[in-house]
C-alpha cells in the first residue's frame, strides 16, 4: 500500500521550521535530513530535506530556494479541546508571523495554520440554521478562537 506523506517546499530554512514544529506538539521529533548532493542546484552538504513527525504524523520538509512559497490553499489544522490550548498554539505559531482571521495564522516560515476549537464542527453542523449561523457570524468576526464567545453565540446546551 503506498504512503502518503506532506512533502513542505521552504524557500530556506526547512530544518529552523522542522524544529520549531517538534518543539510545540507533543509525541513529534525529527527523524532525518539528507544533505545536497555535489551538482545540485544549492551548496553541496548543506540540508536539502528534514523528516519529522507531528503527533505521529509523517512530513517531509524541503529547502527548495527562493522559487518556492507557500499559500492559504495548503495550510496545517490543529484542533484545540480548550482555550488555554488554542491560545498556546496561536501564540506560539503567530510569533514573528501574521494572524488572520477566523482561526487562520502564517507562521514566520510562511506555512498556513488553523488554530480551532474540535467543538466549532459540530455547533456548525448543528441542524437549527440559527444556531449554526449565529455560531458562523461570530466566527467571522474573530481572529483566534474564542471558545466561550461561540458557544454563547451558540446557545444552551453548546458542545
Amino acid at each position: 500500500m503506498p504512503h502518503i506523506t506532506p512533502f513542505l517546499a521552504y524557500a530556506e530554512g526547512a530544518e529552523d521550521a522542522a524544529a520549531f514544529y517538534v518543539s510545540l506538539f507533543p509525541g513529534s521529533r525529527i527523524t532525518g535530513t539528507t544533505p545536497f548532493p555535489p551538482g545540485s542546484p544549492l551548496p553541496a552538504g548543506s540540508v536539502m530535506t528534514v523528516a519529522f513527525e507531528l503527533e505521529g504524523r509523517p512530513y517531509v520538509a524541503l529547502n527548495g530556494g527562493p522559487h518556492f512559497s507557500f499559500t492559504d490553499a495548503f495550510s496545517l489544522s490543529v484542533e484545540c479541546d480548550t482555550q488555554e490550548e488554542i491560545d498556546h498554539y496561536w501564540e506560539r505559531l503567530s510569533e514573528g508571523g501574521e494572524a488572520g482571521p477566523c482561526g487562520w495564522l502564517v507562521d514566520r516560515f510562511g506555512m498556513s495554520w488553523q488554530v480551532n476549537p474540535r467543538a466549532l464542527a459540530d455547533m456548525l453542523a448543528d441542524p437549527d440554521p440559527a444556531r449554526a449561523g449565529r455560531v458562523m457570524e461570530a466566527a467571522l468576526g474573530m481572529s483566534k478562537f474564542d471558545i466561550a464567545a461561540l458557544e454563547e453565540a451558540y446557545g444552551d446546551g453548546a458542545p
